[in-house]
């Protein structure tokens, strides 16, 4: 299974079938007409807490012009919120509101509940068995 074509084939397979689930999951939780990118700025922000542009820009591996505008549309939105930052007047932190969190809890229940609808229908014991025995590995895939 090691040989280069296999790795091909698998490398190919692969990211077929995750991207055909990620835009499952998009398409189910795609209320309130955030963009990919203000998604991933809230997850973030909620998984992380408060941060400052120049942080969010170094996380989310984009320009802080980009973040900037970013949040701008997100505090529009009432999505996030910025406050002065503690230690450094010129720097402002930014957070998630209570919009913000709600609108994360909610997306992640849509994405979620279409995973286990679809684990649930489609899905023979013999291949839950097997996709939970291969998480790990997925896990080591996605790390850094």
């Amino acid at each position: 299974m090691g040989d280069e074509n296999s790795l091909q084939q698998i490398a190919e397979e692969l990211q077929l079938a995750v991207g055909l689930l990620v835009r499952r999951m998009r398409a189910a939780s795609a209320e309130g007409g955030v963009t990919l990118s203000q998604s991933s700025v809230l997850k973030r922000l909620g998984r992380d807490g408060a941060h400052t542009a120049t942080e969010l820009a170094r996380a989310e591996r984009v320009r802080p012009q980009s973040v900037i505008a970013t949040v701008n549309v997100l505090q529009a939105e009432g999505y996030v919120e910025r406050t002065a930052h503690p230690t450094d007047g010129r720097r402002q932190l930014i957070a998630l509101t209570d919009k913000g969190r709600a609108f994360l809890a909610h997306r992640e229940e849509a994405g979620h509940d279409l995973i286990v609808q679809r684990l649930a229908d489609r899905l023979t014991p013999a291949q839950l068995d097997a996709l939970g025995q291969a998480l790990p590995a997925l896990h080591r895939l996605a790390e850094d």
